[in-house]
């Protein structure tokens, strides 16, 4: 494995590079790059050398942060899937503006490697387009690189976005842009994306996900996803993944598990109570608990920044999007909300921040 996976079309910035070429350049990153550049140069290193699998992190955000050993054949294969669904030929342009260290940037270049083609990358800031003026075929974002490059989104023909939940405002934005959008799921042990959304072309915001090729999905006694997709994993992945199976083929997403809280002996769901209140509540927020002696636990709601507690609860009640269990019994606020580097809020250390 290794060497045998370079493409011949496959380019950085327009130049169409050899083993060495790319040996080369990768030690030169390293060496004399940018920060995001010596990730780069790091991670081809360890694509292009003898071993078959490669280390990589998960971000943290549903737990605790690991390491997980993946099979260069499995990237491989998952980097062949997302070509297929999404017509990359050889020579097509892509743009890397996430981080190489971690799945969904490494992805961009195995893509590149394996695909042919054409890849170009800038530093991973929160407004990756600004210094932009020509067009790709594809590209890959989290929610907050979309929100800062709405003006130019369209520059990529092709866009996946993904490592963080898309807020309902965001969503209006996007079916504006005269580009094809999608949102991905996926997590590190599934190599990326196992599935996509349309965002925009007219697509209903409630449309399902539809999975790629050769993956399988079903569900558990708890109602999670369970993914089945040998290419990309030796295991079936077990999900804490709330969903509603809509075919073979797709799925709607709900929420997580781990997330649900049980009020009065009343299963709420978090995250659905968040997309019905995104249209109210223009800062960040989330749901969460606290302990109630009577209830068990008690719905309450986390705002960033400053917020009229009793004006808020009034327009809540009063807009009757949410069921009357559903409505948070407490509303706190935090100054700024703890969040991983792709922006996901992390929600146990931002609730440590109301103990302090």
């Amino acid at each position: 494995m290794g060497k045998s996976s370079l493409h011949p079309s496959f380019a950085i910035h327009g130049r169409i590079l050899s083993l060495n070429d790319l040996t080369e350049l990768s030690y030169s990153f390293i060496k004399e790059g940018e920060e995001f550049e010596k990730q780069i140069g790091e991670f081809i290193i360890d694509w292009i050398d003898d071993s078959s699998t490669i280390l990589v992190h998960t971000s943290g955000s549903t737990g605790t942060p690991k390491t997980i050993v993946l099979k260069k054949v499995q990237m491989e294969n998952s980097a062949l899937a997302t070509g297929s669904y999404f017509n990359l030929s050889p020579k097509s342009s892509a743009l890397l503006c996430l981080p190489a260290t971690y799945i969904a940037g490494k992805m961009m270049l195995v893509r590149a490697m394996v695909l042919g083609l054409d890849i170009h990358f800038v530093e991973p800031t929160s407004n990756p387009l600004e210094d932009i003026n020509r067009s790709f075929d594809f590209g890959a974002m989290v929610p907050l690189q979309v929100a800062n490059s709405l003006p130019k989104l369209s520059l990529l023909h092709k866009l996946i976005v993904g490592g963080a939940p898309i807020a309902a405002s965001l969503r209006k934005e996007i079916k504006s842009i005269a580009n094809a959008s999608y949102e991905t799921y996926g997590m590190t042990e599934t190599i990326t994306h196992i599935a996509v959304k349309p965002l925009n072309n007219g697509v209903a915001a409630d449309a399902p996900f539809s999975i790629l090729p050769d993956v399988e999905i079903s569900k558990d006694n708890r109602a999670c996803l369970v993914i089945n997709a040998p290419k990309i994993s030796d295991n079936i992945i077990v999900t804490n993944d709330v969903v509603e199976l809509i075919s073979p083929t797709e799925f709607k997403w709900l929420g997580r598990f781990d997330n649900i809280i049980n009020s009065g002996g009343i299963k709420l769901n978090p995250e659905q109570i968040e997309s019905k209140l995104s249209n109210i509540l223009e800062q960040a927020f989330f749901i969460d608990s606290v302990f109630d002696a009577k209830l068990g636990e008690q719905l309450l709601l986390v705002v960033e920044g400053s917020v009229n507690v009793e004006s808020l609860l009034k327009d809540i009640k009063e807009t009757n999007v949410l069921s009357k269990y559903e409505i948070p019994r407490q509303i706190r606020t935090v100054t700024v909300f703890v969040r991983t580097k792709s922006g996901k809020v992390k929600r146990k250390e931002t609730m440590t921040l109301l103990k302090a």
